[in-house]
């Protein structure tokens, strides 16, 4: 796959923590990439390196070792502010924690990185997402004031409105009850076929996987396999036989 059709790729991650008796390989050099215009999910069982892998490609996390770019820019050896100028123009981010700044409504919520920017609201990029995720009535209260569901939408739109590159997402649905999840999601999965969005997706739920159009997954630290197309019952399948591996 040539460097023209991906919006985030890496090669060679490797990343450990501790030293010693207690050290922790986290990924064991990982080579990976997010194609334009697709959605892809990222499981394996708890400690596999899934969030790390994600962390260290949108550059929130340095690797010890490997190569990461940002469609065409490489972000290894970035300075830190060209770095953080990266990760707000080009990237977007959801966590399964919201990340809403409490004092702000939710559409200064989702305007804030035009803010922190110092640009111009782009109005017809704020309208699009707040249309689309439905989010009209909801504009002038403060993430207090909303349920999770709706304050992972305001999320959701802000890691839209600048109309990053790529997506990622790390257990967006993890805090949400099922018709949330449902809502986010199929949101999500829109925003790819409508808009030509990037995502990727950690999950742990093989339900929330099946939104996407292929599934990484992890194990040791090693990317052991991936299923296209997948269904909720292939993926369940999948990590099934990686538990019956390792008994």
């Amino acid at each position: 796959m040539t460097q023209k059709t991906a919006a985030a790729r890496a090669t060679g991650l490797a990343k450990h923590y501790g030293s010693g008796d207690s050290r922790v390989v986290a990924l064991a050099g990982v080579d990976v990439e997010f194609r334009r215009g697709e959605f892809t999910a990222i499981m394996g069982p708890s400690g596999s390196g899934k969030s790390t892998l994600m962390h260290c490609v949108a550059g929130l996390d340095q690797a010890d070792e490997g190569r990461v770019w940002i469609g065409d820019t490489e972000l290894t050896g970035l300075r830190d502010n060209t770095l953080t100028q990266l990760r707000r123009d080009r990237v977007g981010f959801i966590f399964q924690a919201f990340n809403l700044l409490p004092t702000l409504t939710a559409l200064e919520n989702i305007t804030l990185p035009f803010d922190l920017a110092g640009r111009k609201h782009d109005q017809d990029a704020v309208k699009k997402v707040i249309g689309a995720l439905n989010l009209q009535n909801r504009l002038h209260h403060r993430p207090s004031q909303l349920s999770g569901g709706q304050q992972q939408r305001v999320a959701c739109a802000r890691a839209l409105v600048t109309r990053p590159e790529v997506v990622f997402a790390d257990e967006p649905t993890g805090a949400l009850d099922s018709s949330a999840s449902a809502e986010l999601l199929a949101f999500l999965r829109r925003s790819v076929d409508a808009f030509g969005q990037t995502v990727a997706m950690v999950t742990h739920e093989p339900s929330a996987a099946a939104y996407a159009d292929r599934v990484l997954f992890l194990k040791d630290g090693h990317l052991v396999d991936e299923l296209q197309a997948p269904s909720a019952e292939g993926v369940l399948e999948r990590m099934k036989s990686f538990e019956k591996a390792a008994a």
